[in-house]
């Protein structure tokens, strides 16, 4: 008897069986050996963070172009890794502490440092196990973090590097400043949000006058930092008030009304508040008219005492306060609702602060230059390629990088100070040759270690990323060691566009800049995963499903397959649980399908009825695979993907395998069994990188079948026995494309709509099964039919097909492929019947025509469209014509 197989597969059983046993050979371990590498570095997560949709999205599509790669016989290397995440984890420790009772003010940057390695230990290990569980076949040997010791020396060394090269220096700039986690951040870690906004209008009065000047702004917090009214010089409303001083509301504090041209004359109220301090414009008006700097927030964003009122209260409560003083001393004078962008910490998403400080910088310039160049000359290439305008802009248009951070958890900035001024420093990897530095910089001897005092900022985390793919092969601390020389530049890198500017971009300036090449020959950006309202996932604003969840619900395999289905190249995706439903229910189709093969006995020979639809299905899948392989060259995995299932669901268990389905209780011939196993063999082959899990088990079971010619198939074979006779799907090679019979490939297809529409009348007019009828076909084309006549009978349970060129008295019409059917089912036609089903097909054929024409009218798509699309065109704009014209010739017999 056939092996009992479970009802449908068991997803959460095989999944660990299954990984467990490929973790046991070390398939995902990679050495440098004599093949070709195919290298991909992991997005490095969050250490302390947990698998969400992006994270599933992002690794998914990683984990099928490794798995592809390593069928293709490439060394296949996936290294994967986390980030320390600076801002997000120190946010999280000080967090924790605070609920301890432990300040973070309370301790030495080392005690602080013990609780964040504490942290890190007890929670940084739950995304790795989680993207194993999601079927992430990386090589876990190379597992990296960006803060440990080798990777940490390295940001070290670079920094030092572009130290000594004038490429990294210290200096005070309008920066972003995030009050929530006290730190600088860079432009690119500011989240502008569209919001509804009022727009305060202030009356000034000017000193020892009656006058006024109106300025509008949206922070009336800030004018107590006011430094100036500007106007411009050409406006005649306000060229009198040039050189006089206007008084800061509710101080009294007077300040110049000073003239630039940057004041546009038609915005606004055209008069402009100043604050240097507070608005990077501002700044530089202020730097341009040497005006005072004055700073009236703490690194909270609470007042300080340079706001002379509302010191110590938060930003936005004084903004509810100074309105309301502002109204009853008489300068409010309106208030408009506006719509304006503000700025939002990507990692706190807090309200930023512009805000002046001593920060240190990487200039820009001479970086940017190769790294814009060899994307825009496609040495690198983007995929989509649209992206490149993107990244063109962002390049062309870059600022000075703002690298240091008011934080401990990270790499400590290598700078002592030895002295008050601020160029009294020197920097350096070796803290043990800094005092002999200091004596030689300063010319004081008589320096000794406790006068220097390292820079107690961290450096940003971008600035330990954009270093992943040279020092996780250890590139830095052994430049030319054999991993660095063999796996580097990597193949690929799979990101999300948001982090273009962040991750991938910097990527490609360290590697010109560090190994004088790039870092990978392309880049794939997939979309963002939104919800079906277009709105982002996220946690916070409850539209994101728990990733874990949905794992344990639908399988990997599901989520894998719900993931990328919806996921056009390039674009946003759109997702619904429905998607991974719709995966699950795909897995238990290929069960059933497996489960009908399981069934089936098996007796030597060799049906020659079935060689059709083996060779059909032969170059059918040829087809696909030839399809599948170019949109992997194009990274149109989801177009792979629907390819694999149609081929799957439609062709192969929906048509091929009834083709060759041998009667009830009939056993099955050797021949047509062995290929079906070899061609399912392959399916599961192409479709292993997607939905890996199933596709294994699948060919583990099909495996055994295959040897030989068994009486009783379904031998028990499990995953690794010593009873399977092939190797692991995983390693298996990749399908390659084949011969393929167009004759027969058309011909199916005409072949699926006549048996279509003969179950359809079947149907209709309630026949049974069991009853054979007779189909009479008027037509030329005999070398279409001729081949799947057998199919034909067996699919559509006729008794006969005969040719005829005459209407057949009592049958039910019906057109295909331009050829006139008649299936005689024994029961009375009615001819009124007939006439309606037939005018309704050729009202449809009729607006089909239109619509061709149309197409065909359009002088610009007959320009641009390739000739085989146009060719298409005509040729249905033809074969519609003579439909229509055997349909009227249908109804006149009628008539």
């Amino acid at each position: 008897m056939a092996k009992e197989l479970s009802k449908n597969f068991n997803a959460e059983e095989a999944e660990q069986r299954i990984y467990k046993h490929w973790m046991d050979k070390n398939y995902f371990h990679s050495t440098p050996d004599d093949r070709e590498p195919y290298t991909i570095v992991i997005p490095p997560p969050n250490v302390t963070g947990v698998l969400h949709m992006g994270h599933m999205l992002d690794m998914t599509i990683q984990d099928v172009l490794i798995r592809k790669a390593r069928k293709q016989g490439y060394n296949a290397c996936w290294v994967p890794g986390t980030d320390h995440a600076s801002i997000a984890t120190e946010a999280k420790v000080v967090r924790k502490l605070r609920e301890q009772g432990i300040k973070k003010s309370d301790l030495t940057r080392d005690e602080f440092l013990a609780h964040a390695w504490k942290w890190k230990d007890q929670h940084g290990g739950i995304i790795i196990e989680q993207l194993k569980k999601l079927g992430c076949s990386c090589d876990w040997e190379r597992e990296r973090f960006t803060l440990e010791e080798d990777l940490s020396d390295a940001v070290i060394e670079v920094f030092v590097k572009l130290f000594n090269k004038g490429l990294v220096y210290r200096g005070m700039r309008m920066i972003n400043w995030d009050p929530a986690a006290k730190t600088a951040l860079s432009n690119e870690e500011v989240i502008h949000k569209e919001e509804q906004s009022k727009l305060y209008y202030l009356k000034y009065n000017l000193e020892g006058d009656d006058g006024s000047v109106t300025i509008a702004t949206t922070r009336p917090e800030t004018i107590l930092g006011d430094s100036a009214i500007c106007v411009n010089p050409d406006d005649d409303r306000y060229k009198h008030l040039i050189g006089k001083k206007a008084l800061v509301p509710l101080i009294n504090r007077a300040i110049p009304i000073i003239a630039d041209k940057y004041v546009e004359v038609d915005f606004g109220t055209g008069c402009l508040k100043v604050t240097p301090a507070h608005d990077p414009n501002d700044y530089d008006l202020g730097e341009k008219h040497k005006l005072e700097s004055i700073n009236i927030f703490n690194d909270d964003a609470t007042l300080n005492e340079n706001a002379q009122l509302y010191v110590g209260q938060d930003r936005f409560v004084v903004k509810k306060h100074i309105v309301k003083d502002l109204e009853e001393k008489g300068h409010l004078v309106k208030v408009e609702e506006i719509t304006n962008k503000v700025g939002y910490s990507e990692r706190t998403d807090v309200v930023v602060e512009p805000r002046l400080s001593l920060q240190w910088y990487v200039k820009m310039d001479s970086l940017v230059k190769p790294a814009l160049e060899n994307v825009m000359n496609d040495n690198i290439q983007f995929f989509p390629s649209k992206f490149k305008n993107v990244y063109n802009h962002w390049m062309s248009n870059t600022r000075d990088w703002c690298i240091s951070r008011q934080l401990w958890w990270g790499q400590q900035i290598p700078a002592y100070y030895y002295d008050e001024g601020d160029d009294d420093f020197v920097v350096t990897a070796n803290p043990d040759d800094a005092l002999a530095l200091a004596k030689e910089k300063s010319g004081n001897s008589a320096l000794t270690a406790n006068d220097l005092k390292r820079d107690e900022d961290a450096l940003d985390t971008w600035f330990s990323s954009w270093l992943w793919p040279i020092s996780v092969f250890d590139g830095f601390k052994y430049p030319e060691n054999e991993e660095i020389n063999y796996y580097y530049p990597t193949s690929v890198l799979v990101t999300g566009w948001d982090i273009m500017f962040f991750w991938v971009a910097r990527m490609i300036m360290a590697g010109y800049e560090f190994k004088d090449e790039l870092p990978f020959k392309e880049v794939f950006y997939h979309g963002m995963v939104r919800d079906m309202d277009r709105k982002k996932m996220s946690k916070s604003l409850g539209n994101s499903p728990d990733a874990i969840a949905l794992l344990d619900k639908f399988g990997a395999d599901g989520v894998r397959f719900g993931m990328l289905v919806c996921a056009p190249a390039g674009n946003d995706i759109l997702f619904d649980e429905k998607h991974c439903l719709q995966g699950k229910n795909f897995v238990n189709k290929m069960w059933n399908a497996l489960k009908l093969l399981n069934m089936w006995e098996v007796t030597e020979g060799k049906n020659e009825e079935n060689n059709t639809a083996i060779e059909w299905f032969e170059s059918k899948l040829n087809v696909a695979i030839e399809s599948i392989d170019e949109s992997f060259k194009q990274y149109r995995i989801s177009e792979a993907l629907m390819t694999l299932y149609t081929l799957i669901w439609d062709d192969f268990c929906s048509w091929y395998l009834e083709m060759i389905k041998p009667p009830y209780q009939q056993p099955i011939d050797s021949h047509t069994y062995n290929k079906t196993v070899e061609l399912f063999g392959k399916l599961m082959s192409l479709l292993h990188p997607i939905m890996p899990f199933v596709t294994e088990e699948i060919w583990q079971e099909l495996a055994i079948w295959s040897v030989g010619a068994p009486n009783i198939v379904g031998a028990p074979n499990i995953v690794g026995a010593p009873n399977s006779e092939k190797g692991d799907l995983i390693m298996e090679a990749w399908p390659t494309v084949g011969s393929k019979n167009q004759t027969l490939l058309s011909g199916a297809e005409v072949v699926k709509e006549v048996v279509s529409k003969i179950r359809e009348i079947r149907t209709k007019q309630q026949i049974p099964n069991k009853e054979q009828l007779a189909l009479f076909i008027d037509t030329d084309k005999h070398k279409i039919y001729e081949p799947f006549s057998a199919i034909i009978k067996k699919l559509g349970r006729l008794d006969s097909i005969e040719e005829t060129k005459t209407e057949v008295e009592g049958a039910v019409n019906f057109i295909s492929n331009n050829d006139n059917f008649y299936l005689e089912t024994g029961q009375t036609v009615d001819p009124e019947v007939e006439r309606k089903k037939l005018n309704e097909e050729l009202d449809y054929t009729k607006g089909f025509i239109v619509s061709v024409e149309k197409k065909l009218g359009n002088e610009k798509f007959v320009r641009n469209a390739p000739d085989a699309v146009v060719a298409m065109e005509k040729k249905k704009l033809a074969d519609g014509l003579e439909k229509i014209k055997l349909i009227e010739e249908s109804l006149a017999k009628l008539n």
